[in-house]
């Protein structure tokens, strides 16, 4: 709540003025029973009927203020609470941009999603609600209580004992609500992420058989989330009928009150209709009321939950000051450093070390799950080292301004991704001033160039995830994209797989013509890595083996028999 409390402060006036115009709206909706006690009392009794015009016109002069009143109130209410969960939305947005992958992993995709959708909703919809019947609804309550004072103060006590006993009522269940609505927000994460899983999984579970599976699944899941959801709105039901029951044995204690009092001349049949009318007001302000408090009791559960995300303080350093100066030749240089994910058992990467030479080519080789993704990514900064150092250019990387490090570095990563809009905005994503001339020599070195003068040139359309181009053209894309700006270290992590041996030779002679760059290629292919300046050879998390190619051929079993299985003796199969 506490973001979202400072974000309200630049909607102060807005804040202010919405609950205020219902202030207004419910002192005339207090003067109505009056007005019609007077139209009892005079106007029908000494059949007056330029009195009773009078009033009805004074009644429809109340109707038509009052709703003036009401819309103004609901457009302050609804620019503050839109504008401020719009902000908001847009802040843990940011957030969750500066986490790093291992508060990501943690967080889980399906979560944020949740935060940043069904949970700002909730949040909006609490704060419209607020604004517009968090003051108006105790004020018609305890002023129609006041104004019944007036009339009678024997009667009134009726009102004072009913809404005791409401309050009582409306309370308690709120205070029962309140950590079932949290057990159940919980639980549409878990719908959430399972929906997000089938929906990214879908040709795999086809692939596999397992729709049947998945669907049971997923039924079950649901099914814990809708029985959660019926126990909740089971309770929060008990609220209107207790509260109808109550005001109604109220109602039926006054009139019975007011008829004997009527009957012994201490009342008028006017003030007893005054007084039935306020108890209605009373009735329909605290269905509403209680109505509010279940929704605000969501939305304060929903806020709390987005203030849980952005009090995880993000692990990657960003520094003032100046960017680290350059003090050694080596571009990059791990020193025993280790690396386990958060909850895993076992390290990933055990005590790795090795010096990368500016202007080198780096080859990274290993079998699935060999650590080559988890060792590129601590050179990015993505993951801290749980144990060890790594340096850029001499510096751990932990005294580098986040914006500085990626400008320094570049990835491929795995899994080309592409966004929907055309080429050139997905180009441009590393350096948005870039020109024509510097795409095109980019995607030349790409060996991308003849797939965009295909497409129709930088103006093409990129369909959401680069549907409309094949896994080779969107493999080129993005080591094109990542050439655009020329960083310091390009990292190509298996980026190759889907290009073919011609292709991804032509690539590896094109980024021998970079000169200054530090170049690291991860692959399973050894004609890949092959021609490297330095190879490391991974298994299970450790480097078994570095050198040149002739070198591991010779001291390295494991790069052996990786070389011996994809060539044959004099070519390559």
């Amino acid at each position: 709540m506490k973001r979202l409390l400072s974000i309200m402060r630049r909607y102060l006036k807005e804040s202010i003025l919405g609950p205020l115009f219902k202030l207004f709206e419910a002192t005339l909706e207090l003067l109505v029973p009056l007005v019609v006690a007077n139209m009892i009392d005079i106007g029908v009794k000494n059949a007056d009927v330029p009195y009773i015009v009078k009033m009805g016109l004074l009644l429809l002069g109340f109707g038509a203020v009052g709703l003036a009143f009401s819309v103004t109130a609901q457009y302050f209410a609804a620019k503050a609470s839109v504008g401020a969960v719009t902000v908001l939305r847009h802040d843990l947005f940011a957030h969750l941009g500066r986490l790093s992958y291992a508060q990501i992993d943690t967080l889980g995709t399906s979560t944020m999603i949740a935060r940043m959708t069904s949970d700002a909703n909730q949040v909006q919809q609490g704060v419209n609600l607020a604004l517009r019947l968090l003051l108006r609804s105790p004020f018609v309550v305890f002023g129609a209580m006041v104004v019944a004072f007036t009339i009678d103060a024997p009667l009134a006590l009726i009102f004072a004992g009913a809404i005791v006993v409401l309050s009582i009522i409306v309370f308690g269940i709120m205070l029962i609500c309140i950590p079932l609505f949290k057990k159940v927000q919980r639980k549409l994460d878990g719908v959430l992420l399972r929906t997000k899983e089938n929906l990214s999984g879908a040709r795999v579970i086809r692939a596999f058989c397992k729709e049947e599976e998945e669907g049971e699944q997923f039924v079950r899941a649901n099914g814990e989330l809708t029985k959660s959801q019926t126990f909740v709105g089971r309770i929060t039901a008990l609220q209107n009928p207790l509260t109808y029951v109550i005001i109604n044995f109220a109602i039926l204690l006054l009139i019975w009150c007011g008829a004997i009092k009527v009957d012994g001349g201490a009342l008028s049949q006017g003030e007893v209709v005054a007084l039935y009318n306020l108890m209605g007001q009373i009735l329909v302000e605290l269905v509403k009321l209680a109505n509010l408090i279940i929704t605000i009791t969501k939305s304060v559960a929903c806020a709390n939950r987005m203030d849980a995300i952005f009090s995880i303080v993000p692990e990657e350093s960003v520094t003032g000051g100046d960017k680290p100066a350059v003090c050694s030749e080596n571009a990059v240089a791990f020193a025993d450093v280790s690396l386990t994910y958060a909850s895993a058992s076992e390290s990933s990467l055990s005590h790795i070390s090795f010096e990368a030479k500016r202007g080198t080519v780096i080859g990274i080789i290993g079998g699935t799950g060999s650590g080559k993704s988890s060792l590129v990514n601590l050179i990015c900064g993505f993951y801290n080292a749980s144990e060890g150092i790594v340096s850029i250019d001499g510096t751990p990387i932990g005294e580098y301004p986040i914006t500085h490090l990626r400008q320094k570095i570049s990835i491929v990563p795995q899994k080309a991704v592409l966004f929907s809009g055309t080429i050139r905005e997905n180009l441009t994503l590393r350096d948005e001033n870039a020109t024509d001339e510097e795409l095109f020599e980019a995607l030349r070195i790409a060996q991308a160039d003849g797939v965009v003068r295909d497409k129709g040139g930088l103006t093409a359309r990129v369909e959401q995830g680069g549907k409309n181009f094949s896994g080779g053209q969107r493999q080129r894309l993005t080591i094109a994209r990542a050439l655009v700006g020329n960083p310091e270290i390009l990292i190509l992590d298996d980026a190759a797989s889907a290009l073919d041996l011609a292709t991804d030779k032509a690539l590896r002679e094109a980024l021998k013509t970079l000169k200054n760059m530090t170049v690291f290629i991860v692959s399973q292919r050894t004609s890949s890595i092959m021609h490297a300046d330095l190879i490391l050879v991974l298994d299970d998390g450790e480097v078994v083996g570095m050198g040149t190619h002739e070198e591991l051929l010779t001291s390295s079993d494991i790069y052996r028999e990786i070389y011996s299985s994809q060539f044959e003796e004099g070519g390559e199969r």
